[in-house]
């Protein structure tokens, strides 16, 4: 029985029940918000068709296998905006346009798909974008997809890169 002189407050006024209920709080508040987190972006590491994607690797390694066949190689330069692919080989003609790849390795947001085209003069030509600084892997071939270079490209790109098979 409390005494006459003792002041008795309801419960949400006393400091005890709100610290009791804040950690089981905390932790709703948390895993909503790693929910939220996770399910933001879809993950661009995980492929959708991985079983097709392990079924191409045959026919990639048979377009580099071909590549290196015809001892082809491929020097790139970028001067500003300006990039430029000069073909070295034994291809019996150059192919009229070329097809680059600019791979980021963890953000498939970020690829880059240029398309070179030949000049008179048989060097291929292409405006450059803006890329954020960083590594990427790069894919050059040309548009039937008969043969393909790979290599590493360090963006900001200020040197020749010379891809061989």
């Amino acid at each position: 029985m409390p005494a006459d002189n003792e002041d008795i407050s309801p419960w949400w006024r006393q400091p005890w029940p709100w610290f009791l209920m804040a950690l089981p709080m905390a932790a709703v508040v948390g895993g909503i918000v790693t929910i939220w987190l996770a399910t933001r972006d879809a993950d661009s590491l995980v492929s959708d068709d991985y079983y097709k994607e392990g079924l191409a690797i045959r026919q990639v390694l048979d377009r580099d296998a071909k590549a290196k066949a015809l001892d082809i190689g491929a020097d790139l330069s970028a001067q500003g905006t300006q990039l430029q692919a000069r073909l070295a080989g034994r291809l019996d003609a150059l192919p009229p346009a070329l097809t680059l790849h600019l791979i980021h390795p963890t953000r498939a947001e970020q690829d880059k798909t240029l398309n070179l085209q030949s000049g008179p003069d048989g060097i291929y030509h292409a405006i450059l974008p803006t890329l954020p600084d960083g590594m990427r892997q790069i894919v050059l071939e040309p548009s039937d997809r008969s043969w393909r270079l790979t290599g590493e490209w360090r963006s900001p790109f200020t040197e020749r890169l010379a891809l061989r098979p």
